[in-house]
C-alpha cells in the first residue's frame, strides 16, 4: 500500500512580507486615507522595531504595487489603501512573476546591447551618456538612480534600431520598472547598477557586440538578485 505523502508546513512569510503586512495594518489603524504621509522612516522603524534597511524595502514592496509614492527627501505619501490580504496576494504572485520577468529581459536586452553596438550613432552615444550622468546626479543627491536607470535602458533600446524589440520592451515596461524598483532599493545597488550600466557603455562606444552583450548579461543577474535585508543593519 503505498505511503501517503506528509504535508509540507506551509512556507513561513519572509521578512519584507511580514513588514508589509505590517505596514498596512498600521495603515488600517491609524486611519490613514490617501493623501496622508506616512511617519520618518526612523520613528517608524524605531515604532515597529525593525531595521530602517528592511522597512525601506518593505515600503518598496508597497511602492511597486501603487500603494505609496515613496519620494526623496519628502517621505512616503499614501496613494490608495488596500486590505493586509489583498497586499499579500500581490506582492506573492510579483514574487513569482519576478524570475520570468528577468527572463525576457535577457532574451530581449542582451540581444539589444548587442545590436547597439553594431548600430549607434554619435546621437544615441550622447544619450547613454546623459543617462549614466543623470543617474549619477540622482544618487549624489542621495537617490536611487531610477529615472537615471530607466534611460539608460532606453537610450540602449533605441539605439539597437529594432522595431519589434523596441515594442517587445515597450511591453514589458511596466513589470520592468517593478524589478528596477526592487533592485535599486537593495543596499549597495545602485553604486553597483551604475559600474554595470558604466562597463555596457564602454563596450557600445567600442563597437563590440560581443562585449556589450556579456556586459548587459552580468548586469542582469545582478538586478535578479532581491532578497530580505537582514536585520543585523543598522538602524
Amino acid at each position: 500500500m503505498p505511503t501517503k505523502p506528509t504535508p509540507r508546513p506551509p512556507a513561513r512569510p519572509r521578512l519584507y512580507e511580514q513588514l508589509v503586512e505590517r505596514l498596512v495594518e498600521y495603515m488600517r489603524e491609524a486611519g490613514l486615507t490617501p493623501g496622508d504621509r506616512l511617519p520618518a522612516e526612523r520613528e517608524l522603524a524605531a515604532s515597529l522595531g525593525v531595521s530602517r534597511a528592511s522597512l525601506s524595502q518593505a515600503l518598496v514592496a508597497l511602492e511597486v504595487q501603487g500603494i505609496i509614492d515613496v519620494r526623496h527627501g519628502d517621505g512616503a505619501i499614501i496613494r490608495r489603501t488596500t486590505s493586509e490580504e489583498g497586499v499579500l496576494a500581490l506582492l506573492r504572485d510579483r514574487a513569482n512573476r519576478r524570475a520570468e520577468i528577468i527572463e525576457a529581459r535577457q532574451a530581449l536586452e542582451v540581444k539589444l546591447a548587442e545590436l547597439a553596438a553594431e548600430r549607434r550613432t554619435e546621437h544615441d552615444l550622447a544619450a547613454v551618456d546623459a543617462a549614466l550622468d543623470l543617474m549619477r546626479a540622482e544618487l549624489r543627491a542621495g537617490g536611487r538612480g531610477v529615472e537615471g536607470d530607466e534611460r539608460f535602458h532606453a537610450a540602449i533600446t533605441e539605439a539597437a534600431r529594432s522595431r519589434l524589440l523596441s515594442r517587445m520592451m515597450n511591453e514589458l515596461a511596466p513589470m520592468i520598472r517593478e524589478t528596477r524598483l526592487e533592485s535599486l532599493s537593495q543596499p549597495g545597488r545602485p553604486q553597483d547598477s551604475l559600474a554595470g550600466h558604466e562597463k555596457i557603455a564602454s563596450a557600445i562606444r567600442l563597437g563590440d557586440p560581443d562585449m556589450a552583450a556579456e556586459a548587459m548579461r552580468r548586469h542582469l543577474r545582478l538586478v535578479s538578485q532581491v532578497g530580505d535585508v537582514p536585520e543585523r543593519a543598522a538602524n
